[in-house]
């Protein structure tokens, strides 16, 4: 009996999706003109990122679900960093004292932006949390995921861009 392993089923799935929007005539949808500066003061835009994957995840500090989605968030961030992946980590709506006091406590690996530092969160309407968007390498939104699924799912979404198995 053959094995097939999960990146063989998961690049037939990404060309089985492809073939389907092209006989569709689906053209990817382009990310929209984004900015965004981190806490730390860096400086991100469409053009900075070009060739690049983005995963933008909207969170809040109180939300118990993007709390528990922070190891695996991280995990990935970590893992795919030299790989290409630059994840942009939004609080939506608090105030820097609050989000700086709770990083001092929970500390992240990720890029961390204020909402009133960036203009993703108006783009991509998070009003629940916590929200991500995954924009692929040519600077298309190659997924989108609302709530938190855990490690597993963050996965199946960054593979949308080529990263993972």
């Amino acid at each position: 009996m053959a094995v097939i392993s999960r990146r063989t089923v998961l690049s037939a799935t990404l060309f089985a999706e492809s073939i389907l929007r092209l006989a569709a005539g689906e053209t990817p949808e382009r990310a929209p003109n984004f900015w965004a500066k981190t806490l730390d003061g860096e400086r991100y835009t469409n053009n900075s990122m070009k060739g690049k994957v983005v995963l933008v995840q909207f969170w809040t500090t109180w939300c118990p679900n993007c709390r528990r989605d922070e190891p695996a968030v991280d995990s990935i961030n970590e893992e795919f960093k030299d790989k290409g992946l630059v994840v942009l980590s939004v609080d939506v709506g608090e105030a820097k004292k609050k989000v700086v006091k709770y990083l001092a406590d929970s500390p992240r690996s990720c890029k961390m932006v204020l909402m009133e530092d960036t203009n993703l969160a108006a783009m991509f309407a998070a009003k629940a949390f916590p929200v991500y968007v995954l924009i692929d390498r040519d600077g298309n939104v190659a997924g989108r995921q609302n709530g938190a699924a855990g490690e597993g799912a963050l996965r199946r979404l960054v593979a949308k861009a080529g990263l993972g198995d």
